[in-house]
């Protein structure tokens, strides 16, 4: 993530500051496969399957998103936390776009909650068919009951409706902004963003790419990964903090929103909100 100026409308400039993350603290990827290959990464920060993928759209989105969370801080395109572990769970059909079956998303989500992960980053879109909605839900039942959070990205279609993914009460919402923190206008909105989501930037974010390369890709993915990776370096700071004190701080008490914009992520309050739990707080 190479702009200042993201960072700084963020904290996460701050944030990463004190912390390049934790590896006891797991975040599962639920999204297309990744090139652990790529030099950029950090050493030890992938759980990722070894072959290298094509380069395909599908390749692209995966390795963009973890280079997001994984690149080595030294690196052109500095991840958020790369001393966190990423569990890399491809979803995505090789060659196809941005979307998986509700069964596959489910099977993806017990995955990551079996191998650990204390937050699941799905930039997903899903297709309806083949088997029913209500797997999903399980899933995602399951992992609220771990205390697992679940970050979604919201989509980029410019529509004002929700889905069986980002309208579930265990998922945060996600959806774009640019660097002046306006909300991008094809970024969906819904009630359910509204009420316990959160918008981050969005537009131009520079991170890996499959081959060796860097990229530069806009959208509620790269959006939902920022937020995934300021919540990586806040349960860095305080491993023992409950999920519902990180969700109050990260979008505030659902029951006081009725706007379908949601606030602005402030990594920042997040961090100092897991570090109360500390005897030595986060300055």
């Amino acid at each position: 993530m190479s702009d200042s100026n993201w960072s700084h409308l963020t904290g996460l400039d701050r944030a990463m500051a004190s912390s390049a993350g934790d590896p006891s603290v797991v975040v599962g990827l639920l999204d297309g496969p990744v090139d652990a290959r790529h030099p950029g990464f950090a050493e030890g920060s992938l759980v990722a399957p070894a072959p290298p993928p094509p380069d395909t759209s599908s390749a692209r989105h995966g390795t963009a998103v973890a280079g997001v969370l994984a690149a080595d801080r030294n690196g052109t395109a500095p991840g958020i936390c790369p001393g966190c572990r990423v569990f890399v769970r491809p979803i995505f059909d090789p060659d196809g776009p941005a979307t998986s079956r509700p069964r596959d998303l489910a099977d993806g989500i017990e995955e990551c909650v079996v191998a650990g992960a204390r937050i699941i980053n799905i930039s997903a879109g899903f297709k309806q068919g083949g088997f029913p909605v209500e797997v999903l839900g399980h899933a995602l039942d399951l992992a609220g009951r771990r205390g697992v959070i679940v970050v979604v990205a919201a989509g980029n279609q410019g529509r004002v409706s929700g889905s069986p993914l980002v309208s579930h009460p265990h998922v945060v919402p996600v959806t774009s902004c640019d660097g002046a923190g306006r909300p991008l206008p094809n970024g969906n909105l819904c009630a359910s963003a509204g009420r316990r989501g959160v918008r981050a930037p969005g537009v131009e974010v520079e991170t890996l790419a499959p081959g060796g390369g860097v990229l530069r890709l806009s959208g509620t993915s790269l959006s939902t990964v920022l937020v995934t990776g300021a919540l990586a370096l806040a349960w860095s700071v305080a491993p023992a903090a409950p999920a519902a004190l990180l969700l109050q701080a990260l979008s505030g008490p659902p029951s006081a929103r009725r706007r379908i914009v949601p606030p602005l992520l402030n990594a920042v309050t997040l961090v100092r909100a897991a570090s109360s739990t500390v005897p030595e707080p986060w300055p």
